[in-house]
């Protein structure tokens, strides 16, 4: 716990360094150093399927951190303020909200327990919202670091109320989806969703790619792309071992039971007898 605390508040201070282009998708690593770790300590086997998949997230990665966009950190809050509100994303955030409300009341009492896209949408489209928030919040902290007090301004305390709100749904609906679905179909297909809207949303509020040409945005792409298959064929070699396991299993007891029934028509023949 006190490990992934840690990890997490590195994650929030990446935000504030680096754009989210290049943050998100680099949470693939995470996936990577877990298989490595299951390998050596617990002892699970990697197929090679899964060292495709590590390899394609390392690959991605190296290419999307080669491209990545030099971001203008923002000098106050109401310099992210006036990012906020500009046209673009203010048509990005209604749309946003209207999507997760109709997802909310009329397609989770219907679907949201027969299809997977209803909870992960929730999540995926709160969840980018959360990071624009808490990119704002971690601005605001730095410059208060730095001297220039921020926590005076109302700006500050409404991306905080939006991070918290969003936090909250998403982990209220995420878990919802994993109660209702299997891990190994949530993880991939939310962290394609999550880190898709997210790159998205910075692209507009923070206009990432304003300053780079059609090659590098290009080899960016390519580069998600990459990391986006590879984090899918890591979850769908765990499912296949899950499967496999499982057979396996009913194997074993289905043969044990075979071998008790066989040895107690045994025992009351012989008796009979």
């Amino acid at each position: 716990m006190v490990m992934m605390i840690v990890g997490e508040t590195a994650n929030f201070v990446a935000y504030v360094y680096a754009p989210a282009v290049l943050v998100t998708p680099l949470g693939a690593l995470s996936i990577i150093i877990s298989a490595i770790l299951a390998h050596f300590l617990l002892k699970e086997k990697l197929p090679r399927l899964g060292v495709l998949g590590c390899v394609s997230c390392i690959v991605g990665s190296v290419v999307i951190v080669i491209h990545a966009p030099q971001e203008h950190i923002p000098s106050s809050v109401q310099e992210i303020w006036s990012l906020a509100t500009q046209p673009a994303f203010l048509i990005y955030t209604a749309t946003t909200v209207s999507l997760v409300l109709v997802l909310v009341l009329y397609f989770e009492a219907r679907y949201g327990q027969t299809n997977v896209l209803v909870y992960l949408g929730i999540c995926s489209l709160t969840g980018a919202l959360t990071v624009m928030s808490v990119k704002a919040i971690g601005i605001a902290i730095k410059l208060t670091f730095e001297g220039i007090n921020q926590l005076t301004y109302p700006q500050t305390w409404f991306f905080f109320t939006v991070a918290v709100v969003c936090v909250i749904t998403q982990l209220n609906y995420l878990n919802k989806a994993l109660d209702t679905f299997k891990a190994a179909i949530v993880s991939p297909i939310y962290y394609v969703m999550f880190t898709t809207l997210t790159i998205i949303a910075s692209a507009i509020m923070f206009k990432d790619w304003s300053g780079q040409d059609a090659s590098a945005i290009a080899s960016e792409i390519c580069g998600f792309i990459t990391v986006l298959s590879g984090t899918i064929i890591l979850h769908a070699t765990r499912e296949q071992e899950s499967t496999s396991s499982g057979h396996v299993t009913w194997c074993e007891e289905s043969a044990k039971e075979d071998g008790e029934h066989y040895i107690s028509l045994h025992n009351s023949d012989y008796f009979d007898r």
